[in-house]
């Protein structure tokens, strides 16, 4: 489909019905901007406007289609590969508009992750929940725009992604606890006993000494079983 052979088309049926492009706007509905769009050849009319622009320039959708006007001997020739012409040229479309929409699942969820990092305190569990969400909103958004590999090396590349983002945002949690002094947001589970806040994450131990005291200090460990008992005399 030649879209600059179909504008300049567009055009000239326009000036021969000695019509302004406000004037074909206002019969169609559309801006002046949307004919000056189409008659240039930047963009094409939508597939609902295609009869009532033939109506107003007394053509035929193939003429249209054609760029030109067709002869009766080669009408159905022209009708048949314009045919073919409209359903790639709409599926182009739709294939633009899902990437698209693709793109925002992706940016969102990276935002929705890195924001709820930043905006939601460590202590809360909101910005744990938040930050799964995100990434099951950027994983939605990366399966629609890989759909056209095929099934297996496309669960390989998701199953990357997935585990490279998930490792991204444990390992700014770990820069958080680390730099910040701040609880993890990512912990299986948090114990509180005398002087001393237990955190439990899925690879490192994090104890808050003295809390809320002058001589608060945090401390760092690799990941072991902890009693009780053993927490109460840490800090000591």
């Amino acid at each position: 489909m030649n879209q600059v052979k179909i504008g300049e088309f567009i055009a000239k049926c326009r000036k021969d019905k000695k019509m302004t492009q406000v004037e074909l706007g206002e019969k169609l509905g559309v801006t002046e901007k949307a004919i000056s769009n189409w008659e240039n050849g930047r963009n094409m009319p939508d597939l609902s406007l295609f009869k009532p622009l033939c109506d107003e320039l007394n053509i035929t959708i193939n003429d249209l289609m054609s760029g030109e006007k067709i002869d009766k001997e080669k009408y159905q020739e022209k009708f048949e590969e314009n045919i073919v012409n409209t359903i790639d040229y709409s599926t182009k479309r739709l294939s633009k508009y899902s990437q698209i929409i693709s793109l925002i699942f992706i940016i969102f969820g990276l935002f929705i992750s890195l924001s709820a990092i930043m905006i939601f305190p460590s202590e809360s569990s909101w910005g744990s929940i938040y930050s799964v969400f995100g990434i099951i909103i950027f994983m939605i958004g990366m399966a629609r725009i890989t759909h056209v590999i095929k099934w297996y090396k496309r669960l390989i590349l998701l199953l990357i992604i997935s585990f490279g983002a998930i490792g991204i945002l444990l390992f700014t949690d770990y820069m958080n606890v680390k730099l910040n002094d701040e609880a993890p947001m990512f912990r299986l589970k948090t114990a509180t006993t005398g002087n001393v806040i237990y955190y439990d994450t899925l690879f490192y131990d994090v104890y808050r000494c003295n809390f809320d005291e002058d001589s608060e200090y945090w401390v760092i460990e690799k990941n072991n079983n902890v009693t009780i008992k053993e927490l109460i005399n840490y800090c000591k």
